[in-house]
């Protein structure tokens, strides 16, 4: 894999740096790619909301209502196995190699769901669609600095994020549609005959050469992220999703505290191997990788308590569910929004202090909304209600494409750069169920009625983009003194202390 400009060669600090534009990224050279990062991402998150809309016709169909949870817990737990993985299989399976890999799977795993005669079986259909669903997100989000020149890293990171704000509106859509027909499993072969279309497209966009030693034990391919680092991370979030469906009585009070324990224990060890998940840079406070990590995923446990706000826009302003379902997408679309004026910045400056102060739109945002809700909301009060929304989300998308950039360009060499690219949907997944358990939390502890548990819980979860803020800022701060430090390092993009 080769970067698509070198970062030695920046421009000073504070000079403006050649940027592309949107036109650039959808023009002839590089739509293809865009096109094929983009559709795996779509794949992956139009599937989680359209299985969410198709669930209640399948469970009356085949059964198996015990497992509901676990149908989507089990498409969680694979893609964060798939995608701690990717910065180890992208190596030896090349770009190609890879995508075909995960669209294989995910096709598999679509086409056993489609024909599950029971929920045992659908639940094995989404661990297999998992495992692929969890590597294509985590490749978008890696072969965005082997595809793309420098300059467009912004625009395809806000492009493949965005993806998420369109599966919010197109998973319900599609799967509402099929479901209104009771013909939930038309909807799963309409999503496989769109992976097919992705698929076609990865032979024009997508290199097929593997990294050099691939075929043995050349210097090109990193070593394998440890089986224990793995096993960890994955019962750290198998235990968060325990204690979010055992909702009830003392069980999150004992398995989340532990799932917290679990994940510190993964990070060590990773740290101890010397960096195979996360890149060794985001094990150095001085480094500005951790601090860019933890906005990312403070950013991203924000945004879980978006599956609250259906439920409480049908119970405090009595809206239908079709509408209440696009209410609660208003943070999703505010993400997409914000992100798309923000993608095209082009002084380092400007893109720090954007970075640094829009967390605190999340903040803003969700605390409006929480200090509005109360019963009885009229139309107006819900018009209001939504905007905050809006605004809250709008936050997170106009930092995100400046935090994943800095993520791409922080690494020491090229192999920690893509490992560290491979780890921004790592740290979501995580990050994600994380978010889903606090704000489920935060819910229960409003109390049994429904504008206190929306006010807590907007509250609440509104305080991590002040952290965010902070976290970004701390960010900014190490990016700037690597840059001073490092030859040939500049604020947009320093190379990281050598270990």
């Amino acid at each position: 894999m080769t970067k698509g400009s070198d970062l030695h060669t920046s421009p000073p600090p504070d000079s403006p740096r050649p940027h592309g534009s949107w036109g650039e990224l959808l023009g002839a050279r590089h739509r293809k790619a865009a096109v094929v990062l983009a559709g795996g991402v779509g794949l992956y998150a139009t599937n989680v909301f359209l299985m969410t809309s198709l669930l209640p016709g399948a469970v009356a169909d085949i059964g198996g209502d015990r497992f509901y949870a676990w149908v989507t817990t089990v498409f969680l737990l694979a893609s964060v196995i798939s995608s701690s993985l990717v910065s180890t299989l992208l190596p030896r399976l090349g770009a190609r190699g890879a995508y075909f890999a995960a669209l294989g799977s995910f096709a598999v795993g679509t086409a056993v769901c489609a024909l599950a005669p029971a929920m045992p079986v659908l639940l094995a259909g989404r661990f297999v669609q998992g495992l692929g669903g969890g590597l294509l997100s985590g490749l978008g989000y890696a072969l965005i600095r082997s595809l793309l020149p420098e300059r467009l890293w912004p625009l395809g990171t806000a492009l493949v994020s965005g993806m998420w704000g369109l599966g919010t509106f197109l998973g319900p859509a599609v799967g509402g549609a099929f479901a209104q027909f009771d013909l939930w499993r038309g909807a799963l072969w309409a999503l496989l005959a769109a992976t097919a279309l992705v698929g076609a497209a990865v032979p024009l966009a997508v290199p097929a050469a593997r990294a050099a030693g691939a075929d043995g034990a050349g210097a090109g391919v990193p070593p394998a992220a440890a089986p224990l680092t793995v096993g960890l991370l994955l019962a750290g979030v198998l235990l968060v999703a325990l204690g979010n469906v055992l909702g009830s009585g003392g069980a999150p009070a004992v398995l989340l505290p532990a799932a917290a324990v679990v994940l510190v224990l993964a990070l060590a060890h990773d740290r101890r191997r010397g960096g195979r998940v996360l890149p060794r840079s985001a094990f150095r406070l001085r480094s500005p990788l951790p601090w860019c990590y933890a906005g990312i995923a403070l950013l991203a446990v924000a945004s879980q308590i978006e599956a609250f706000v259906p439920l409480f826009g049908q119970r405090l302003a009595g809206l239908a569910p079709l509408l209440a379902g696009f209410a609660g997408a208003a943070i999703a679309l505010g993400w997409t929004l914000g992100e798309i004026p923000s993608a095209v910045l082009a002084r380092p400056a400007v893109r720090s202090v954007v970075a640094s102060a829009a967390p605190l739109l999340v903040t803003a945002g969700f605390l409006a909304a929480g200090l509005w809700a109360g019963h009885g909301m009229g139309g107006g009060a819900v018009l209001g209600w939504v905007c905050a929304l809006l605004v809250g989300g709008a936050g997170i998308g106009i930092a995100w494409p400046h935090l994943a950039t800095r993520v791409m360009g922080g690494g020491a060499s090229e192999e920690e750069g893509e490992t560290a690219a491979a780890a921004i949907n790592t740290v979501q997944l995580v990050a994600n169920a994380v978010g889903s358990a606090v704000a489920g939390v935060l819910v229960r502890l409003g109390g049994p009625d429904t504008a206190g548990q929306a006010r807590l819980s907007l509250c609440g979860i509104g305080l991590a983009g002040v952290l965010g803020a902070w976290c970004v800022w701390r960010g900014t701060a190490a990016w700037r003194r690597t840059a001073d430090a490092v030859p040939g390092g500049t604020a947009a993009g320093p190379p990281a202390p050598a270990p």
